[in-house]
């Protein structure tokens, strides 16, 4: 057993950090009730910020450090997604500050709830055993659960925490099936003991618990035929705890299904192989296709969210260092361009209530142009028109399919690409070409116009110098190869 001392829990202190934190908000918002929602939403930012500090501080010199008994790992890829991760849940919570007390949602559990679904990414981000892995997966989703149905007087909002409860439970079940399997199979749960044992001797069994692990994986990440869900909680969840589910679970779960198929079920790379490219396929294919008659801006950011999926999911196919890079790129870039069109999102409201129609943006160039050209610049973006950020995600992506000889693969995202632009630029033409309608309310915070302003500054100044993202991906990718 593995003597466990205050200097060898280091690579666990964020995440320890966040907890004893997370802790203390909750004392003081129970004795202070609901008016310290504010406060308590401050201080998570502040403890996220102190967080990353630590994580950056502490640095991995290129090696992996497992603790735990190998349960949790750090190396220069988890260090490279947390930051992700972290970032990610800053900017929801900033985004989110004013929007509670728009919408009438002052409750101080709401930042606390993110934090510690934060913490449960941030394990299985380094999960390095099928245990950890469960465990911070279900301490997500059950953060996730509470806030998609957090207006409990809402009937939208509490149809759709149900659905993601009820659905979810589905997957974790499958996902524990899975583990199950597994374990009975090779007789461990550690990762890189199941990935020798199955290097050695593969067995039926072993590759059934490999499916149904990939399954309830795909459902994290909303990967069709796994993405029921996703349209009807995007859109009936608070647009704030929306905001959430679009940038930063998808990242930690991708996390999670890049080291699970490339350390435990590296032998297996035949079979997820195939399994992988039918989810990219489907997800680029419902993505483009079913977002067209969208006339719900949360449901149409649902879908391209899915369609985004198979996009990101073209990298982990082609495989290899290059591969894999072009994911975190697309990932980084994607929750950037994201964080901003939501942080629009949010601003539209009208009569203090939040509207959700596209035709609700008719005319927007005239009453509102800052949003009209801001918006304009993110879905031009996320169309993939160059010279902007989105043009070089799926650029890269399709780059490294090429070179691993998925021309068909590649082509058929090129395809899709054109068709999802369709719905990119209908936003657009709705904002500068309809007839204008009463304008939304004027008062906009701080925070979302930092936010908003460098994702803008990120999509379009990304072409002056891409190198450095590239590079620090490549760096996270060499230790899983």
């Amino acid at each position: 057993m593995e003597t466990l001392t205050f200097s060898s829990l280091a690579p666990i202190f964020p995440e320890l950090f966040l907890a004893c934190s997370g802790l203390l908000l909750l004392v003081i918002g129970v004795l202070r009730g609901n008016v310290s929602t504010r406060f308590i939403s401050w201080a998570s930012i502040i403890a996220l910020l102190i967080a990353i500090t630590i994580m950056l501080g502490q640095g991995t010199e290129g090696e992996s450090t497992a603790i735990l008994n190998g349960m949790f790992i750090q190396n220069n890829f988890t260090t490279f997604m947390k930051f992700l991760v972290l970032s990610g849940l800053i900017a929801t919570i900033a985004l989110s500050i004013q929007y509670l007390y728009d919408d009438n949602i002052i409750k101080f559990e709401y930042p606390l709830l993110v934090l510690f679904a934060g913490i449960g990414m941030m394990i299985m981000v380094s999960a390095n055993d099928m245990l950890s892995l469960y465990v911070g997966l279900e301490l997500q989703s059950l953060s996730l659960y509470v806030l998609a149905a957090i207006k409990r007087d809402n009937v939208r909002s509490a149809e759709s925490g149900m659905k993601y409860f009820v659905l979810g439970a589905i997957s974790s079940g499958m996902l524990l099936f899975g583990i199950s399997l597994i374990y009975g199979f090779t007789g461990s749960t550690n990762f890189e003991i199941i990935g020798t044992t199955l290097a050695n001797e593969l067995s039926l069994g072993a590759v059934i618990g490999f499916v149904f692990i990939l399954a309830a994986l795909a459902f994290k990440i909303s990967a069709v035929p796994f993405h029921m869900w996703t349209p009807d909680v995007y859109e009936g969840a608070p647009t704030s705890v929306t905001t959430l589910f679009a940038l930063v679970p998808k990242v930690a779960a991708f996390a999670l299904i890049i080291r699970l198929l490339f350390i435990p079920f590296a032998a297996l790379s035949d079979q997820w192989f195939e399994i992988m490219w039918f989810l990219s396929m489907a997800s680029m294919t419902v993505g483009a296709f079913a977002a067209l008659r969208q006339t719900n801006i949360k449901r149409l950011m649902a879908y391209s969210s899915i369609g985004n999926v198979g996009y990101a999911l073209i990298g982990i196919v082609a495989g290899g260092e290059a591969g894999i890079a072009s994911v975190l790129v697309y990932l980084a870039l994607y929750m950037v361009m994201t964080a901003g069109v939501f942080g629009i999102i949010l601003s539209m409201r009208r009569d203090g209530h939040g509207v959700e129609n596209i035709s609700d943006l008719s005319g927007l160039s005239q009453n509102s142009p800052w949003l009209a050209y801001t918006l304009a610049l993110l879905m031009f973006s996320m169309s993939g028109i160059p010279p902007l950020a989105g043009f070089f995600s799926k650029f890269i992506v399709f780059e490294a399919a090429i070179q691993s000889g998925l021309y068909f693969l590649a082509v058929f995202g090129v395809l899709t690409s054109v068709v999802g632009a369709y719905y990119y630029l209908r936003v657009i033409k709705v904002m500068f070409f309809d007839e204008p309608v009463e304008k939304f309310d004027a008062r906009t915070e701080l925070p979302r116009k930092i936010i908003v302003g460098l994702s803008l500054a990120v999509v379009v100044l990304f072409i002056l110098n891409p190198s450095p993202l590239i590079d620090i991906s490549a760096l996270a990718v060499s230790d899983l190869f």
